[in-house]
């Protein structure tokens, strides 16, 4: 496994300490004095902001720092590293969920299917991680606009400064949200499937392996998308009744 220049220390469990880390520091420090039916929630929303437009950027530089870069090329060094790092973010958020919303059936199933194409891609085939973190880019592109949102959602009913700013941010954020969701990701993902089932990198990435990764990546967009249509209709039923009420 490749480590930092200036550390014996392995990525992921580095990694892996820092969110568990930042994670402590925002629920003993940060939303300590937030209410505790909300708290757990922001802390996840925090460690997601570290987490989120970082991977954009390393993923973006560990790709085209790859001139060999393809659906079917070998992982580099600076690509397994991103990898390592959103691997080692999905399993702090995993134990999140599983201490305080056990329950949440929909949000662990989507990281233990997440955290499966990611560590196949990373400790089982050692390829295919530009197909994977060109989906990341495009994942977490939106995840500082949801986090903000998340954030003023929890505290609008108590907090003016945070109602103002969901309020305001709302619709920016389904629009931005919705064409990368629901355009970029299909358009990427048309790509995938093409290229895989062409048959042309069933050497290195087996059959049944890219299928799995195209399910996972189908169902994602899916929800999504389910997801962004409901919050669409909610938000013009508050603007309907509103306007009703002035009028």
């Amino acid at each position: 496994m490749e480590t930092f220049p200036f550390s014996s220390i392995p990525n992921l469990p580095l990694f892996f300490s820092m969110f568990l880390i930042l994670y402590s520091i925002a629920y003993s420090i940060v939303f300590r004095n937030w209410s505790p039916k909300i708290r757990p929630e922001a802390c996840s929303c925090f460690i997601s902001l570290f987490h989120g437009t970082p991977a954009v950027f390393l993923a973006t530089f560990a790709i085209f720092s790859d001139q060999n870069r393809g659906f079917s090329s070998p992982n580099t060094k600076a690509q397994n590293l991103v990898l390592d790092y959103s691997i080692a973010y999905f399993l702090t958020d995993l134990l999140h969920y599983l201490v305080f919303f056990p329950t949440d059936v929909l949000f662990i199933g989507h990281h233990l299917a997440t955290l499966f194409v990611f560590i196949t891609c990373r400790h089982v085939v050692f390829h295919g991680s530009y197909a994977i973190l060109t989906l990341l880019i495009l994942a977490e592109g939106t995840s500082f606009c949801q986090n903000v949102w998340t954030l003023a959602s929890a505290r609008r009913h108590d907090n003016q400064l945070a109602a103002k700013v969901y309020s305001n941010l709302s619709p920016y954020f389904y629009a931005f949200y919705s064409v990368v969701r629901g355009i970029f990701g299909p358009f990427v993902l048309y790509q995938m499937g093409v290229f895989y089932s062409s048959g042309v990198a069933d050497n290195v990435i087996p059959r049944w392996l890219w299928i799995s990764w195209m399910c996972v990546v189908i169902t994602a967009i899916g929800v999504s998308i389910l997801w962004i249509s409901n919050l669409w209709v909610e938000l013009f039923k508050e603007k309907k009744a509103k306007l009703e009420k002035e009028l």
